[in-house]
């Protein structure tokens, strides 16, 4: 049943019921991926007593976004040039707690089998010139509709919380500023809180590694009396 745009021009309408379904199949795309990852926090809580993902947060992306983006590399204003040549409709982004973290959930969700790794982009151990910092992964994942499967694409971006506090307020400080706009100085003391909190994950993990360790050791049995 065709959705009702009220005086949007016949021309449109198509196009922005295809952008509807368009969402509607990437949402499900999201859940069955956001359900794998819950899925692996909780077997690894249960066989290490703890949580490697702190919290997920997931998106689509408006049609405006799509629209903007299309223009942008150049392409029509359809939802074919859109699902062949966008991959990041969908997202969801991975707030770990720990630097090891990341690369763990990473590498537990690429090795399912119905799991295809389009595309990494490591930026954490190459940071973005701004000092930007995530595991970027782009996977696709079968979506069963009523016409039959799809393989769709959804972004995965994978961080520490370190890294995801620096991220959120670098991008409100620059929110409707492009790079060039913001002064030398600037730019250079948000690379150096980069380098900072890049070390503090440095250290948390080290001090989590330690703490395992001590743990163990503490819990290992006593030597038997003679």
């Amino acid at each position: 049943m065709k959705t009702s745009f009220g005086d949007v021009p016949e021309e449109l309408r198509e196009l922005l019921d295809g952008f509807i379904m368009m969402q509607c199949r990437y949402q499900s795309a999201l859940r069955e991926v956001r359900t794998k990852l819950e899925i692996l926090d909780d077997e690894f809580r249960a066989r290490h007593s703890r949580n490697p993902i702190h919290h997920m947060e997931s998106r689509i992306k408006r049609p405006e976004s799509i629209a903007q983006k299309l223009r942008r590399k150049g392409l029509p204003l359809t939802v074919q040039a859109a699902t062949e040549n966008l991959h990041d409709i969908a997202g969801i982004r991975v707030v770990c707690a720990y630097l090891n973290d990341a690369y763990t959930i990473a590498s537990l969700l690429t090795s399912q089998d119905d799991i295809t790794l389009v595309e990494t982009r490591d930026y954490i151990r190459n940071p973005k010139p701004n000092g930007y910092r995530s595991l970027h992964l782009i996977v696709k994942v079968p979506v069963f509709m009523s016409a039959g499967k799809l393989l769709l694409p959804v972004e995965v971006q994978i961080r520490t919380i370190a890294m995801d506090f620096w991220a959120s307020l670098e991008h409100q400080l620059r929110y409707k500023k492009s790079t060039s706009d913001v002064p030398d100085a600037l730019n250079r003391q948000l690379c150096e809180a980069a380098e900072k909190i890049a070390a503090l994950d440095s250290d948390m993990q080290h001090i989590h590694d330690e703490m395992v360790a001590w743990v163990q050791d503490v819990d290992k049995p006593g030597e038997p009396l003679t």
